[in-house]
């Protein structure tokens, strides 16, 4: 996030192994929030996304914005970021979340 608290670039990497492939609920949980992320975010006026998502288990975003969509990231930026933490919070062995601040 930067200075403003907007999301700029998120990274998910790894799986949690918290079940059977295809039956792990915190990796549906997380793939979950950052699919919809990138749909909710790509093609939004005043929001340029990169994203790539080249394998099972890892998928990265960057973002820039204008003044057009810099409201629209923030709050998307605090609906991942809350929904992240939470997962986090409550499969602490299987997730792990950082933010960082730029």
């Amino acid at each position: 996030m930067d200075e403003n608290g907007i999301l700029r670039v998120c990274t998910a990497s790894g799986h949690a192994r918290a079940g059977r492939k295809g039956t792990d609920i915190v990796c549906a949980a997380v793939s979950v929030l950052l699919r919809t992320a990138v749909r909710a975010l790509s093609g939004r006026e005043g929001i340029t996304l990169r994203w790539e998502a080249p394998e099972p288990g890892l998928l990265s975003m960057e973002a820039d914005y204008t003044a057009e969509g810099m409201d629209f990231l923030y709050a998307a930026g605090v609906f991942l970021a809350e929904g992240l933490q939470s997962i986090a919070e409550e499969y602490p062995q299987y997730c792990t979340l950082m933010i960082r601040r730029t």
